[in-house]
């Protein structure tokens, strides 16, 4: 379930207190007339959670995804592999920092297929960027072996999982970088917003004086006589944000709980009827979507009418395809880059993605997966 559906007086109530503690909304100075900083909290109370040492509050997702690039020392002309089915924001900074991005096809996980990363490298390769899309984790195992035989870097796109495990581990914290996103239809949500997690001293430096013009923040001058190195933007966190955004990261654990009660009434009953979406061995979805493929097409579009009829809707797959397939963006992509989503295509195709919704019982979608069995 998205965030959203559990916001009420407690996220009210951390707004208020910015106000009462001096009613400062930036994140940075004015120490005099304030009590405290939420977004630097936040960032704490973040790495713990995921446990990496270092995290980042930035402005959007997207903004999290060129900060990490620009870290990883991404320039004009080099290449950067993802995936086909994806939110186009992922290529969109690839492109907005110059780069190239080169698209890889997805397996049945619906995450980059590794056998397919290999044949995109080159010599202008500086990053892979597997994004583990509606909360399941790509092939970490392959994918970090590859990039350690190739030298390359790991940007985790981790924006739809949060809380999903690998091996043990929480998505976005196995590679060299992690971003999230928090915009209002994501798992926790400070309207808009965005993390950037690494266990890697120099990136998260760079990455914290790029966000913010440049800031070193040095501790023994004023920010109006900051010391800077490089130049930067501003992607920065509000203050409204980090308090809100702590409130939600404490409902994470409730929302992980009460999505896998649901999705596993679906998957008990359509299991038995349909191929379901395949997960990695030893990984842990957030279980904020359920994914199947049904290939009869008179089929198809009778289960989607249902969903409808119900009130349940879909998830991207099939309603937003053309924002989340590579297929579609001949806008952004060259031609060839375009014609070798095609398999993505396919594979798309047939898929019916399932929202997980509070406001929707575990007893109705223990009713919904027997009706779309019987069907």
């Amino acid at each position: 379930m998205p965030g959203f559906e559990v916001i009420n007086y407690k996220e009210k109530k951390a707004v208020e207190k910015i106000f009462e503690e001096g009613g400062v909304l930036f994140a940075h100075g004015f120490e005099k007339i304030r009590k405290k900083f939420h977004v630097r909290d936040f960032e704490n109370k973040f790495s713990s959670k995921v446990k990496s040492k270092y995290s980042l509050a930035v402005s959007s997702g997207t903004a999290a995804i060129k900060i990490a690039l620009k870290a990883l020392g991404v320039k004009p002309g080099d290449e950067v592999i993802t995936q086909s089915f994806n939110f186009i924001a992922t290529v969109e900074a690839i492109l907005d920092i110059g780069a190239v991005p080169k698209i890889a096809n997805v397996d049945y996980t619906l995450n980059i297929d590794p056998k397919e990363i290999q044949k995109l490298i080159t010599s202008k390769t500086k990053v892979i960027i597997p994004v583990h899309m509606l909360g399941v984790a790509a092939r970490m195992k392959e994918i970090l072996s590859i990039a350690k035989k190739n030298k390359l870097y790991v940007l985790e796109d981790n924006c739809e999982a949060l809380g999903a495990k690998y091996q043990n581990k929480y998505l976005g914290t196995l590679g060299d970088i992690g971003i999230f996103s928090f915009d209002y239809g994501k798992i926790i949500t400070t309207g808009e917003g965005g993390m950037i997690t690494t266990n890697k001293k120099l990136f998260d430096k760079f990455s914290r004086e790029y966000h913010d013009h440049g800031h070193e923040n040095n501790p023994n001058l004023p920010r109006g006589r900051d010391t800077k190195t490089i130049y930067g933007f501003n992607y920065r966190m509000t203050e409204l944000q980090g308090a809100i955004g702590k409130v939600q990261l404490l409902k994470l654990s409730s929302i992980l709980k009460e999505n896998k009660l649901r999705y596993n009434e679906l998957k008990k009953n359509i299991e038995k009827r349909f191929k379901i979406r395949n997960e990695p061995e030893n990984s842990i979805s957030c279980f904020d979507t359920f994914i199947f493929f049904v290939d009869n097409k008179k089929l198809r579009e009778e289960i989607i009418n249902l969903l409808k009829k119900e009130k349940f809707g879909t998830k991207n797959l099939p309603d937003a395809i053309q924002w989340h397939c590579s297929y579609f963006w001949d806008h952004a992509l060259s031609k060839s880059q375009v014609k070798n989503s095609i398999k993505t295509m396919k594979i798309l195709s047939s898929a019916i993605a399932i929202p997980i919704w509070l406001r929707k019982s575990v007893t109705e979608y223990k009713l919904l997966g027997k009706s779309l069995r019987l069907l």
